[in-house]
């Protein structure tokens, strides 16, 4: 029998996690009946009642399993850590806030069975905020013209993974990986499945602007060289545009030199100009030498607190 392995991360989510444990548990016990399963939950620390429910849900079932952090790593890393310490013969990674609809998993492991090796959702449709969603495309578009690596518009990480590529994924040792690109860089058999992702079930979305802009940058960073390279292409035209206004400069005054007079204008907005542009460009590097440094420094993805019932038998 086939064992497949649930993985998803929670930060304070009370209100969502029995129920999305239930939908699961669920679909293995009417659709996928001829399937094992494990379900494995990464709390984030959580503050409100989610941890007691977990162990709640873990003492009904053996096959949920859950893994307690000392604190809030993140979401990207919590579901990383999670892939490290499946056993099923493939993987699905989904969010705990119905966002990912569970609904899917039957259609992901329906195709995994004709042989693809990555089951990717894309967000077709999403009922987001317009803004909100309305920079995520601009972003993906700008990732996939400066990446050397195919990038996967609108794709979150929520998918099937097989076991074969799960070993290449731990094998990586990245200590700031990111999914989305690893699956693109891979180029594992892929089948992509399009889906409306809805609002969230219950409860506030635990993202911030600094949350949402560290997942931006770590791909950024990870799967770009032209991002550096339009730095010294950039600072180069604006070396020429400088040298042809200071030349018309010149001329003008030379030819009319007792009524020409240009001001201090033109020499404040130069001065100005420069700065915000070297000023965006250094913030830029920066991003890539961060991205270094946290690699060098190969700290431990996650510190654990507690597990449940990863000593019982399979």
């Amino acid at each position: 029998m086939k064992k497949i392995s649930i993985v998803t991360g929670c930060y304070n989510e009370e209100e969502n996690i029995v129920p999305l444990s239930e939908e699961i548990v669920k679909i293995f016990e009417t659709v996928l009946v001829s399937y094992d399963y494990e379900i494995i939950i990464i709390d984030n620390c959580s503050t409100d009642n989610t941890r007691p429910l977990i162990r709640e849900i873990c003492r009904k079932n053996h096959r949920i399993k859950a893994i307690f952090n000392t604190r809030n790593f993140g979401p990207n890393v919590a579901g990383h850590y999670g892939l490290y310490h499946t056993s099923g013969d493939c993987v699905i990674v989904i969010a705990s806030d119905f966002q990912d609809p569970p609904e899917l998993i039957p259609l992901f492991v329906c195709e995994w069975e004709k042989g693809y090796k990555v089951v990717a959702s894309i967000k077709k449709k999403s009922k987001e905020n317009f803004f909100i969603h309305f920079l995520r495309t601009s972003y993906y578009k700008i990732l996939k013209i400066m990446s050397d690596v195919e990038q996967i518009e609108h794709f979150t990480g929520f998918g099937l993974y097989d076991k074969s590529f799960v070993e290449v994924y731990r094998n990586l040792r990245d200590p700031t990986p990111s999914l989305r690109g690893i699956v693109a860089e891979m180029g594992f058999r892929r089948k992509d499945i399009y889906f409306e992702k809805p609002k969230r079930r219950a409860g506030k979305s635990k993202y911030n602007f600094f949350m949402l802009y560290d997942f931006a940058m770590l791909n950024f960073t990870a799967y770009t060289k032209n991002g550096l390279r339009l730095a010294t292409i950039s600072g180069f035209l604006i070396g020429c545009i400088t040298l042809l206004i200071a030349l018309g400069y010149l001329i003008m005054k030379l030819l009319y030199w007792d009524s020409f007079y240009a001001g201090l204008a033109p020499l404040v907005i130069g001065v100005f100009f420069l700065g915000s542009i070297q000023l965006f460009f250094l913030g830029f590097i920066g991003e890539y030498i961060l991205s270094i440094n946290t690699r060098l420094m190969n700290r431990p993805y996650l510190i654990e607190e507690e597990r449940i019932n990863f000593d019982e038998i399979e």
